[in-house]
């Protein structure tokens, strides 16, 4: 299972996010196709903007960009890991046994 997390994101490295992004989708897909005569299922989570320990290093939790992503999260708030991990600890169980090659966006609603 992969999983991939927010960034800092300029005008410069935009392209580069939204890129590692697709890739990891694209592996996912192709992992499970490869893989599944194996029995071994592949699935990504791709979350929005988590509260962490990185979010706090860059100084994102206490910044505007924290406000804009809120404004535009459905649900009006940044993630905490408490709502990510239940979906990796589901992907990791056998009740997710017909499920492979997805990528699961958990991000309060925002696209």
């Amino acid at each position: 299972m992969f999983a991939t997390n927010l960034t800092v994101l300029t005008n410069c490295n935009l392209y580069a996010y939204s890129a590692t992004k697709a890739s990891v989708d694209a592996v996912t897909k192709s992992l499970a196709k490869e893989l599944g005569s194996r029995n071994i299922r592949v699935n990504a989570i791709n979350p929005g903007m988590v509260e962490t320990e990185g979010t706090h290093a860059l100084g994102l939790f206490e910044s505007d960009y924290r406000k804009q992503i809120e404004a535009q999260t459905p649900l009006g708030r940044i993630g905490q890991p408490q709502d990510i991990a239940p979906a990796a600890v589901f992907l990791a169980s056998a009740d997710s046994s017909w499920i492979t090659g997805e990528t699961l966006l958990i991000a309060g609603g925002r696209r």
